[in-house]
C-alpha cells in the first residue's frame, strides 16, 4: 500500500508539472504512455523460443506502430503545424507538401511493412507469425483510438484532458475506500473485490466532486483556452461562455438560513455532472474488461512499469473509455456548431497549392494592415 501511495504521489507531481508546461508537453507525455502500453501489450503473446528464430518480428511490430502514429497525429495536428510555421516561407512550403502527401507516405510505409512480413514468413512458424500480425493490428486500434481522442481533447483545452482523467482517479479512490469500509455485496465475478457498496458510494462521491472540481478548474484561463498551433507560449483568450460565471438565486427557504442570496455557477458544471455520471457508471467497465482480459491470459498485471500499480495499461483501462466519450460529448453538446470565417478559410486552404496559400495569406495580411492604419 505504501509503495502504491508513494508512486501515486510521484505520478501526481510529474503530471502536474507537465500540465503546467502546456499542451505540447502533455501530448509528448501521451506519446510516451502509448509506447509503454504498446510494449506491454506486444509482450503478452511473446514466446521467447519462437522470437529467437524470428529476430526481426519485434522490429516489424514497431514499424507498424510508428507508421500508425505518423498517420493518426498527422491527421489530427496538421492544421496546428501549419499555424506554427506560417510565418516562415520555407517551412510553410515544406509542411504543406508533407501534409498533402502524408496519407500516401503512410500507406507506402504500411505496404513496406506488409511486404516485409510476407517475406519473413518461415515454415513451422506461420501460425505464430500471423497471430503476431493480427495482435499487432488490434493493439494499434486500441491504443491509437484512445490516444487520438485524448490528444484532440488536449488541444481543445487542457480542461478537457485533466478534468475527465481526474474523475476516473477520484472514482477509483472513492470505490476503494467505500468498498474497504462498507463493502459486503459482490458486484461482478470478473473482479471479486469490487462491491455494490463501493460502486454506489463512488458514484455519488464522483458526482459531487465533478460539480465542485469543474468550478475550480474552469476559472483558470491556461486550462480552458484551446491551442491552435504547436507553440509553448502562454495562452490568452476570451473565455468560452461555458466558463463564464452565472448567478443562480437560492430558494427562499435556503437563503433565509444563509447569508447568501445567490451562488455563482459555471455552465460547464452542468456538463461536468454528465461526465461524472459516465465516469462512475460506464467507465469502470473498461476496468472490468481489462480484468477479464488478464484472467484470460492468467496474468496479474499487464506490466511492472509503475511500482505498486502494475503497468501503464493497468492505469489506462478506464481512461480509454472516458477519453472517447469526452471527445464525442464535447463535439456534440459543447463545441459551437456555427460556421466561422476560420472554418471557411481552412476549407479554402485545403484546395490551394502552397504558393497560392502564401499569396492569399499575404493579401489578407495587407488588408488587415490597411484596416488597422485607417482605424488608427
Amino acid at each position: 500500500m505504501w509503495i502504491r501511495a508513494y508512486s501515486s504521489l510521484w505520478m501526481l507531481a510529474s503530471v502536474s508539472l507537465i500540465i503546467y508546461m502546456g499542451h505540447l508537453y502533455i501530448w509528448a507525455m501521451v506519446v510516451i504512455i502509448q509506447i509503454f502500453m504498446a510494449s506491454e501489450l506486444f509482450n503478452l503473446l511473446r514466446r521467447a523460443n519462437q522470437d529467437k528464430r524470428l529476430p526481426k518480428i519485434k522490429l516489424l511490430n514497431w514499424h507498424f506502430f510508428f507508421t500508425a502514429m505518423l498517420y493518426v497525429y498527422g491527421r489530427i495536428l496538421s492544421q496546428h503545424l501549419v499555424n506554427t510555421v506560417i510565418s516562415d516561407k520555407f517551412f510553410f512550403r515544406l509542411v504543406s507538401i508533407l501534409i498533402k502527401y502524408q496519407m500516401a507516405i503512410c500507406y507506402f510505409l504500411y505496404i513496406a511493412g506488409f511486404v516485409w512480413f510476407i517475406l519473413s514468413l518461415k515454415k513451422r512458424y506461420y501460425k505464430y507469425q500471423f497471430g503476431q500480425y493480427a495482435w499487432t493490428h488490434m493493439i494499434l486500434i486500441v491504443v491509437f483510438t484512445q490516444s487520438a481522442f485524448t490528444v484532440a481533447n488536449i488541444f481543445e483545452g487542457i480542461f478537457w484532458f485533466i478534468f475527465p482523467a481526474s474523475l476516473i482517479a477520484m472514482n477509483d479512490v472513492a470505490a476503494y475506500f467505500f468498498g474497504f469500509f462498507f463493502g459486503k455485496t459482490p458486484l461482478i465475478k470478473l473482479s471479486p473485490k469490487k462491491t455494490w457498496e463501493g460502486f454506489i458510494g463512488a458514484s455519488v462521491a464522483t458526482m459531487i466532486a465533478a460539480f465542485t472540481f469543474a468550478n475550480f478548474l474552469g476559472r483558470f484561463q491556461w486550462l480552458t483556452c484551446p491551442r491552435k498551433d504547436l507553440s509553448t507560449g502562454w495562452l490568452q483568450c476570451d473565455p468560452d461562455p461555458i466558463f463564464q460565471p452565472e448567478s443562480i438565486p437560492l430558494p427562499a427557504l435556503i437563503s433565509h438560513w444563509l447569508s447568501w442570496k445567490e451562488i455563482a455557477v459555471l455552465p460547464v458544471q452542468w456538463h461536468a455532472l454528465c461526465m461524472g455520471l459516465f465516469a462512475s457508471i460506464i467507465a469502470p467497465f473498461g476496468g472490468f474488461f481489462a480484468s477479464g482480459f488478464k484472467r484470460a491470459f492468467k496474468i496479474k498485471d499487464f506490466g511492472d512499469s509503475i511500482p505498486g500499480h502494475g503497468g501503464f495499461t493497468d492505469r489506462m483501462d478506464c481512461q480509454m473509455v472516458m477519453a472517447v466519450f469526452v471527445y464525442i460529448y464535447h463535439q456534440s453538446f459543447v463545441a459551437a456548431q456555427d460556421y466561422s470565417v476560420e472554418m471557411f478559410l481552412n476549407q479554402i486552404m485545403r484546395n490551394l497549392h502552397s504558393e497560392e496559400q502564401l499569396v492569399l495569406y499575404k493579401k489578407l495580411g495587407q488588408i488587415l494592415q490597411e484596416r488597422h492604419f485607417i482605424q488608427s
